[in-house]
């Protein structure tokens, strides 16, 4: 199945069974998909790690921490959105988890409407940024079909120089140019200079 078919789960990491099951009561009460972990290592062996959803955490479990499954999980570019549920004592430590890219914390304990809340706003935003990433890897395809000269003169195109200037930096004719920057244009599905310019700019962003 490809990922846009898959439903997007929350996936919960928190070693105190009572907390588990009354996360997974909850969250399918309002037709949540949920899957619950006691470590953060069984987590790892699941293999979910690129389905769609989010991840409830628990900040302090034994064997690996929240905060160590955290950086794992920032190392290998994964794209759910991770929320971290803390104690009171741990706010500066779920501080610290949202410096290193953790998408909110919530601290326990906590009513259920707050925790659907944090969890609904981190599976948009789960949705948005992958909805943004097949924009991307749809773009690097088109960029990749580009040939070595096309390359270069749309390089050139972005950076503002006109068919004429470029000719004379590349040692070919304008007419040249111009027909090989109605190709890129025609490759890249774009209209105008401005939408090439666009999409080179979202390609360093990404």
């Amino acid at each position: 199945m490809s990922e846009i078919g898959l439903q997007a789960t929350v996936f919960v990491v928190d070693d105190d069974a009572a907390m588990r099951d009354s996360m997974h009561w909850l969250l399918e009460s309002v037709s949540l998909a949920a899957r619950m972990f006691s470590s953060a290592n069984d987590f790892l062996s699941a293999g979910d790690l690129c389905q769609p959803g989010c991840i409830l955490l628990d900040v302090r479990m034994p064997g690996m921490s929240g905060m160590e499954l955290l950086e794992q999980l920032k190392d290998h570019g994964i794209l759910q959105p991770v929320i971290i549920i803390t104690g009171h004592g741990d706010v500066p430590m779920a501080v610290r988890a949202l410096k290193h890219g953790a998408f909110d914390f919530i601290q326990k304990p906590f009513n259920g409407q707050e925790l659907l809340d944090r969890v609904n706003a981190a599976l948009k935003l789960d949705r948005e940024n992958r909805q943004h990433h097949k924009e991307i890897e749809g773009l690097r395809s088109h960029f990749d079909i580009l040939t070595v000269r096309e390359r270069e003169i749309m390089e050139l195109v972005v950076a503002g120089y006109s068919s004429k200037i470029i000719g004379k930096k590349l040692g070919i004719s304008s007419r040249t140019v111009d027909i090989h920057r109605s190709n890129i244009m025609k490759k890249l599905d774009v209209r105008s200079i401005a939408e090439l310019v666009q999409c080179r700019l979202a390609l360093d962003l990404a």
